[in-house]
């Protein structure tokens, strides 16, 4: 249940012709009063004798016992309260009781007698508006200091004893919501989201590893975003605003909004945060290191994929600041791969990052410095361009996204450890959604891989299988029983043909980080020992080797282009 105090008003019946009226978009079904101050309140919506002048005019009573000069000049509280989609009908009795709690917790009538005069609206199923005038019956002001908290309090009370939808509460760090008027003109513009939400998603993309003032604002001015800077008498840049060509107010002027209204880690002063002092972070794969055949998005793919590894090293770890810092650059990289996507994968991950963007803040002051390597990753990730979708691109993209879904997964029992509902609810929504874009980024290499598995002779897969019983033998049962275990003998085949000692490796990668989130512990494990071993995540560029690489018996053939891949199983 999700209350929200809108700003005072002045217009006491402007108000009651919205509340009564049909809506925007004729969404207003049935208005009519729920509740009131003193339980016989006019009401006319379902009352033909009675006027909106006539409720208006017994609201704001209490105004004629006070002298101009003491009238206020917003005299109007709004607030609404809404139920979640899944939650039940509430009938009409129930909806009035909600009003009477609300009033009372607010402030605005806390049950002395001479409390304000207020009226509550329903017009639709799932919520109810409630408007009171802002003077008390002794002509003194209400209490309604942080009415917004105390409306969120009292909900809270409300959704346990009503047996409702239980939403997070919040800590005020969170983003300002969209107004109701915005998302009518999003709806009214065949927006998907409001300007203000589509604007946010923009400058946190122009920032995902932006290093520099000019590199910031240059991205935003690719982007197509009007811009507009304060600038001090002095020559000092102290803020900006953008806006969206498109988005025009009634005198067809653009509409700006200030990066701290977008969010309040998108002020200047805290972008500048993340960059004082830095310098671009050299790579860490040079050409010699990185698999053959291996694209530049594809590298850069690599890299913050090992990035992100790293990351959950010290969140696991790490102190607090530097653990915020690295969830707050873990954001970023979401943002920079999003950014550069291929079309299968493009809007799940545009909706990860999207929501992950709430778990990126909390009360933990961030200490940059320690978040340099992902937010390097991210840099490369913009700077290497999008990726295809196939081939290397689309394989380490699959390798990198099933790593992000680790990171936030990671970020999300952080969060929860430390009691930040909001945040640790918004990294599990943005781990779903990059479960999803795994499943469409995966298909298609692990397919290959399967098949290679499925063609190894019986002694390499016999091989494999003693790899596998050797290095985890608490997984090893199952991980033979997954329908991607031929893919992890493919893999393990392939690094020892490289070199390596395939059990080693396993045990490597399997005693980094628990595995218990994971869908299928099998491509995991491929996905960790082709990045740790420097193997081409696309397996159509080695040759197959369908005898046991140990005795340099048998040959290496290419692969078939069948494209006949493994049964389709959730990761």
């Amino acid at each position: 249940m999700i209350p929200r105090i809108h700003q005072q008003g002045s217009n006491t019946l402007g108000l009651l012709h919205y509340l009564y009226g049909k809506g925007t978009h004729e969404e207003h079904i049935d208005p009519h009063l729920v509740a009131s101050f003193d339980g016989m309140a006019p009401d006319p919506g379902r009352d033909p004798s009675v006027t909106k002048k006539d409720l208006q005019h017994l609201l704001d009573q209490p105004l004629s016992l006070l002298n101009a000069d003491q009238r206020p000049d917003k005299h109007v509280w709004h607030c609404s309260v809404r139920a979640a989609p899944d939650d039940p009908i509430l009938s009409d009795e129930q909806w009035g009781d909600i009003a009477r709690r609300m009033v009372a917790a607010t402030g605005i009538d806390p049950g002395d007698g001479a409390g304000c005069r207020w009226a509550a609206v329903r017009h639709a199923d799932d919520h109810i508006h409630i408007i009171a005038t802002l003077v008390r019956e002794d002509g003194r002001r209400p209490d309604h200091h942080r009415s917004g908290k105390r409306a969120q309090a009292e909900c809270r009370l409300l959704e346990k004893e009503l047996g409702l939808h239980q939403v997070a509460p919040g800590d005020g760090t969170a983003a300002k919501r969209a107004t109701s008027a915005e998302r009518h003109k999003a709806e009214r513009q065949g927006r998907e989201r409001p300007a203000r939400e589509e604007l946010r998603g923009n400058v946190r993309r122009a920032v995902a590893g932006a290093t520099s003032e000019e590199e910031f604002f240059d991205r935003l001015a690719a982007a197509g975003l009007l811009i507009r800077q304060r600038v001090a008498p002095s020559g000092d840049l102290l803020g900006y605003k953008v806006a969206l060509p498109d988005d025009r107010n009634d005198d067809q002027a653009p509409v700006f909004y200030a990066g701290s209204t977008l969010a309040p880690d998108l002020s200047l002063p805290r972008i500048r945060e993340r960059w004082s002092g830095e310098t671009p972070a050299q790579s860490t794969d040079t050409p010699s290191h990185q698999a053959k055949g291996t694209t530049p998005s594809g590298a850069a793919r690599r890299r913050a994929a090992t990035a992100a590894w790293q990351a959950m090293l010290v969140i696991d770890h790490g102190e607090d600041a530097v653990v915020a810092a690295q969830i707050a650059a873990a954001g970023e990289v979401l943002d920079a791969l999003a950014k550069t996507s291929a079309a299968h994968t493009r809007t799940e991950l545009h909706e990860a990052a999207f929501t992950f963007e709430r778990a990126t803040r909390s009360h933990v002051k961030a200490e940059r410095g320690h978040d340099r390597a992902l937010r390097q990753a991210a840099r490369d990730l913009v700077y290497s361009g999008p990726a295809l979708g196939r081939g290397e691109d689309g394989a380490t993209t699959a390798m990198m996204i099933d790593m992000a879904f680790f990171l936030v997964t990671a970020a999300a029992h952080w969060h929860a450890k430390k009691g930040h509902a909001q945040q640790a609810v918004a990294a599990r929504q943005a781990a779903e959604h990059l479960r999803t874009a795994y499943r469409a980024a995966a298909d298609v290499p692990l397919g290959v891989l399967y098949q290679r598995g499925r063609r190894l002779s019986q002694p390499l897969r016999q091989r494999q299988t003693a790899h596998l019983r050797q290095a985890v033998p608490e997984l090893a049962e199952q991980v033979l029983a997954e329908p991607g275990w031929p893919a992890l003998a493919a893999t393990l085949a392939d690094a020892e043909s490289a070199g390596h000692d395939p059990a080693a490796l396993l045990a490597e990668a399997a005693g980094r980080r628990e595995l218990q989130s994971a869908d299928s512990v099998s491509d995991v494990l491929a996905w960790r020992l082709r990045r740790i071993a420097d193997l081409p995540a696309d397996a159509t560029t080695l040759p197959e080797r369908t005898t046991d690489a140990a005795t340099g018996s048998g040959r290496a053939t290419r692969p078939s282009p069948s494209r006949d891949h493994r049964p389709r199983k959730a990761r």
